[in-house]
């Protein structure tokens, strides 16, 4: 049995950009809260976050801070550590698809009791990233009775997708 499935929506690139930023920080979030921390090793891992996130697509630019004091209580001796929490990340990342530039962050917003992300800023033109060979070739195909030797049989219509 054969699924069909509608062909891919077609974003913009300020659309695609926005939504690459959302995936980078939600990663970020759920990815390192729990981690264990102090101030020593706060500026360490917020350093390391950042390295990694700068190595996925799109992102040229992206800035951690890591507030160990706005965590819990800390234990006693060897325990004497927290652990990474909302209320201590913030992060903003950069991203850029040629002209296209989006910032946006992650920060925990106290009245909302809630790490909220954000789009701060969209630059450059609203364009549609070129489809690929591979998804033109699954644009959205209709049906329709065929003449011919088919017997009758029903084949497949390619038609093409407007690029707006």
């Amino acid at each position: 049995m054969k699924i069909r499935t509608r062909s891919p929506l077609v974003l913009s690139v300020r659309e695609r950009l926005m939504f690459e930023a959302g995936i980078k920080l939600g990663g970020i979030f759920h990815q390192y809260l729990g981690t264990p921390i102090t101030a020593r090793t706060a500026p360490g891992l917020a350093r390391a976050i950042e390295s990694a996130v700068r190595l996925q697509p799109y992102v040229v630019g992206a800035r951690v801070r890591i507030r160990p004091e706005a965590g819990g209580p800390v234990g006693r001796g060897r325990y004497a550590y927290r652990y990474l929490t909302a209320e201590m990340l913030h992060v903003t990342v950069h991203l850029a698809d040629g002209p296209v530039r989006v910032t946006a962050r992650l920060a925990h917003r106290a009245d909302l009791r809630y790490p909220l992300m954000s789009v701060d800023a969209v630059k450059g033109p609203l364009t549609f990233a070129p489809r690929s060979a591979r998804s033109a070739a699954r644009a959205v195909r209709r049906t329709r009775p065929s003449g011919g030797s088919t017997g009758g049989r029903r084949t497949p219509r390619v038609r093409a997708r407007s690029s707006r």
